[in-house]
């Protein structure tokens, strides 16, 4: 995808340096951040300068590598493993990112010596980078036959390319669709507390001169109750090896929705996101972020400068749970890699298990 004409991926390594798309400033200003370190690519993950399933799973990735660039002396076993364990516990919830330190840490456990873990796990981390941006793409060709010539399609949050390592999974198909010719509108939720609707989605969609209309998220009920709306495409940050998947919150009061009004609800991830060892929904961790996410807005004031506002009453707490589980039985079809899935039918498309899974 392209910024100002210039071809970007979500997040890439140069050398030992993960280098991103810094997503807390965007819509406003668009920044790269340079992470020299485990340590800053770890903080990076945890308070999501890069965030959605598939970007995070490659920052993951790119964060073992760096472990075993920067690891040093007799003690480099302990000093990946160690960093193995600083990663996976940056975010609970997106199955992308322990995928990818699992990954990375069987390519390393083959390893002879330093030199190999070092080369190994570099080749490792950009394979689940390439591999993302490939099933994204392939998502997309999958998913455009959903969208017909004039469609009104609602996303939640945001998995566009910014959420993955390019294209996306949500919004794919649509960009897909619109490159083939088609009329597409879209209408993104705003994803409160955090806006990734209104400030994400809607700033990938304007830079790919996509019809789009910001909603808040209580309108997409009336919108659907109107026929506005044709079906639902949302992404995902863990599916359950039963279909039930957990993605942003506020995502299962949109399958309902669609569930009343006989609209397809639709949900697309690449099979990076199962995770085959949950058996349903129950069992996904949900992160309790930050209370004051939800007590305050971030924008840009009439000076053009960035500042944080408190916007709830001043002396009552908040709850922000941070996704929610959508069961199968509200999911028309999962969007992958592989083609468009029943919940259901998810067991033939499992990849086999690494022969290693050390770390």
């Amino acid at each position: 995808m392209k910024v100002n004409g210039t071809p970007y991926r979500t997040v890439w390594m140069e050398g030992a340096t993960v280098r991103m798309i810094d997503q807390r400033w965007l819509p406003h200003r668009f920044c790269v951040a340079d992470l020299a370190t485990v340590a800053a690519t770890c903080t990076a993950i945890r308070e999501m300068w890069v965030r959605g399933a598939g970007a995070i799973g490659a920052t993951a990735g790119y964060a073992m590598a760096q472990a075993a660039l920067l690891a040093e002396g007799h003690g480099w076993r302990a000093q990946i493993a160690a960093a193995a364990e600083q990663v996976r516990a940056t975010r609970p919830t997106a199955q992308n990112l322990f995928f990818a330190v699992a990954r990375v840490a069987a390519a390393i456990s083959t390893a002879a010596d330093l030199a190999a873990a070092r080369a190994q796990a570099v080749a490792a981390a950009q394979a689940i980078a390439d591999a993302d941006a490939r099933a994204c793409e392939a998502i997309g060709a999958a998913g455009m036959e959903l969208i017909r010539d004039g469609a009104r399609v609602l996303t939640h949050c945001n998995a566009g390319w910014l959420a993955f390592v390019d294209w996306g999974s949500a919004l794919s198909p649509i960009y897909k669709a619109a490159r083939a010719g088609r009329r597409v509108r879209v209408l993104a939720d705003e994803t409160r507390p955090r806006g990734q609707g209104a400030m994400l989605t809607a700033w990938e969609l304007a830079g790919e001169g996509i019809d789009h209309a910001i909603i808040a998220d209580n309108a997409a009920a009336l919108l659907m109750a109107r026929g506005q709306i044709d079906l639902v495409i949302v992404g995902a940050d863990r599916i359950a090896a039963n279909g039930d998947v957990a993605n942003k919150i506020g995502t299962l009061e949109k399958a309902i929705c669609a569930r009343h009004f006989h609209l397809p609800f639709y949900v697309a991830a690449p099979t990076a996101t199962i995770d085959w060892d949950c058996p349903t929904g129950a069992a996904i961790p949900i992160e309790e972020r930050d209370p004051g996410e939800v007590l305050t807005t971030w924008g840009r004031d009439a000076d053009g400068v960035i500042v944080r506002v408190r916007t709830a009453n001043p002396t009552s707490p908040a709850l922000n749970p941070a996704f929610d589980v959508t069961p199968a039985e509200l999911i028309a079809g999962i969007l992958t890699e592989h083609g468009i899935v029943a919940p259901a039918e998810l067991a033939p498309i499992r990849p086999p298990r690494p022969t290693s899974a050390h770390g």
